[in-house]
């Protein structure tokens, strides 16, 4: 099983999103049996936002961890406007009421905003130091806000940067996955198979000759592909067991020289730096 260095600990290189969990597209007792079934196949690393439907996706989150709090590495993101030194305290305890847990394991700014990052980051400190949190890491922030980040008072603790990257999205090679890793930094990449429309694009039928190589999936193929550098940890997002058992099998499944070779011709690489994309 592939595993990154990630806030410290090795965990496996692919965890769980639950961006759209909570608002109703799927009941909730499935969407907490796919994160416990995430939970039984190794994948520890379990991301959510306050923002996910309004705090919705922390409840679920928080019901899938009833018994299983131990098994987890809890990720979860405070708003930009609510990341003042006082209210990145608030939010933080409304999150953890949610998740029904005394700490958050990683606690992530989800863009930049209106607060200085200095102020942020002596909130997130603070939360540190009182054990409400176990360390704090970025999102959305590209190569140039990562420097900026660095140059404040604490800045160098930040411990991720999670930000768009998968097949279709490959901006983030160009800039901010070196940078991130030159500051000591693991990369998060969510919706790393582009909300499924990964497999609608021209270069579809490669991932399928791919996948056909190693009887492996189009999915696992791009979640395998998003893990190459040993700096990635990929969190898709599935409401499905059977979808969630689906991509724990990529942390298996190594990609050859000529698998991604394939790849990026069907996926070229952009040939300068972009700026950074989001959704």
């Amino acid at each position: 099983m592939q595993t990154i260095e990630f806030a410290g600990q090795q965990v496996p290189a692919i965890g769980l999103g639950t961006w759209y969990m909570g608002e109703g597209r799927a009941p909730r007792s499935q969407e907490v049996a796919a994160l416990r079934a995430g939970l039984d196949a190794g994948l520890t690393v379990i991301d959510t936002a306050e923002m996910y439907a309004d705090g919705g996706a922390e409840e679920v989150v928080g019901e899938a961890l009833v018994g299983r709090r131990d098994d987890a590495v809890l990720v979860s993101k405070v708003y930009p406007h609510h990341a003042s030194s006082d209210g990145v305290r608030r939010a933080c305890e409304r999150s953890l009421d949610r998740l029904r847990t005394d700490r958050i394991d990683v606690y992530l700014l989800h863009w930049r905003g209106a607060h200085p990052l200095a102020e942020t980051v002596a909130g997130f400190e603070a939360l540190v130091a009182e054990g409400l949190i176990g360390s704090w890491g970025v999102s959305n922030l590209d190569a140039d806000d990562l420097r900026e980040l660095a140059a404040v008072p604490g800045g160098d603790a930040c411990v991720t940067d999670q930000v768009l990257y998968n097949l279709t999205r490959r901006g983030p090679e160009v800039e901010v996955l070196p940078a991130a890793a030159a500051a000591g930094m693991s990369v998060m990449a969510y919706s790393p198979l582009e909300q499924a429309r990964l497999f609608e694009t021209r270069g579809a039928d490669v991932l399928e000759e791919v996948a056909a190589r190693h009887e492996a999936t189009p999915a696992q193929v791009a979640l395998a592909w998003c893990l190459r550098s040993g700096n990635v940890l990929a969190i898709p997002k599935s409401a499905s067991v059977e979808r969630v058992r689906e991509n724990a099998g990529a942390l298996r499944l190594v990609l050859t020289p000529e698998d991604l070779a394939d790849l990026d011709r069907a996926f070229p690489a952009p040939p300068g730096p972009v700026p950074l994309e989001m959704l």
